[in-house]
């Protein structure tokens, strides 16, 4: 069974998000997500002071097994990508919830975290994968 942190909101196609206050939130894969991916291997981010739409496919994640596209939780503008994934992307392997984090947003409306799913939600949507 998958690590599934009470703290933070999901989304079903398996990105994590973490509200840090002000409308600004990180965002990664859950570890379901790497798990099913397995040894990733290189990771395209997103551009900074790109405006997305929920749903946009901004990034990509390629492991050993496939190439999977990271989608926007919700609209806003990227402000931060992580850069450490460029040289080391198995951190998503190593602590997805951590160190393996992709990119942090500024939300267009930070109310649009109460559509997202809470963690046991998110564990009843992966439990049958």
């Amino acid at each position: 069974m998958s690590q599934i942190p009470a703290e933070l909101k999901y989304v079903s196609s398996h990105e994590w998000i973490r509200d840090e206050g002000d409308g600004m939130v990180t965002v990664g894969i859950t570890e379901h997500a790497q798990e099913l991916l397995g040894d990733v291997v290189f990771v395209e981010a997103p551009e900074v002071d790109e405006d997305v739409d929920a749903e946009d496919e901004i990034a990509v994640v390629e492991s050993v097994k496939a190439a999977s596209d990271i989608y926007a939780p919700l609209a806003g503008t990227i402000t931060e990508v992580n850069e450490e994934l460029e040289d080391s992307p198995e951190l998503i392997n190593s602590d997805p919830y951590g160190d393996g984090w992709m990119f942090k947003m500024k939300l267009a409306d930070a109310g649009d975290l109460e559509k997202l799913l809470s963690a046991e939600d998110y564990a009843e949507e992966i439990a049958d994968e």
